[in-house]
């Protein structure tokens, strides 16, 4: 008798096995590091805003705060202006970045004296799971549970701890 060289279908079958099990371990957890990843994306982008607000306020003080995010970003930036001022890249100022989507809200006053920053997951529970804030104190806010459609003092302030 000869003897034939190779793996059985028993083998082979135990470490797909094995395989699945691993998948099944390590894909959830994959998952929840994009949320966290993209979450953290949202936080530093808000902030961004608020710092581009500022900037934008002491540049043009006769239009006062950005009504819309197309005003903070731009393409052509030679030289920048009230409607493009080039303090955010192109794709946060699109409205949309790294599984969130971005707006500016509430302004009010001529120039602009009040306005929010807001953002949302654009797949809840998919690409993140908290709703993030800010204002003209610029102190990111978020709501764990429910979408923001204006910023106020009832929000939680982030704790960066």
């Amino acid at each position: 008798m000869r003897k034939q060289k190779g793996f059985s279908l028993i083998e082979l079958l135990i470490v797909v096995a094995i395989i699945l099990i691993i998948a099944a371990i390590a894909i959830p957890n994959l998952l929840r590091a994009r949320i966290a990843a993209n979450e953290s994306s949202a936080v530093s982008s808000v902030r961004t805003v608020n710092t581009a607000q500022i900037t934008y306020n002491s540049t043009y003080s006769t239009v006062g705060y950005a009504a819309t995010m197309g005003a903070l970003g731009g393409s052509s930036c030679s030289p920048p202006s009230s409607t493009g001022a080039c303090l955010i890249d192109t794709q946060l100022a699109g409205g949309s970045k790294s599984g969130y989507s971005f707006q500016i809200a509430n302004t009010s006053g001529s120039p602009v004296t009040a306005y929010n920053v807001l953002a949302s997951p654009l797949q809840p529970n998919q690409t993140g799971v908290r709703y993030f804030c800010s204002f003209a104190d610029a102190v990111v806010r978020v709501n764990p549970t429910a979408s923001i459609s204006t910023c106020d003092y009832s929000q939680t302030p982030l704790n960066n701890n």
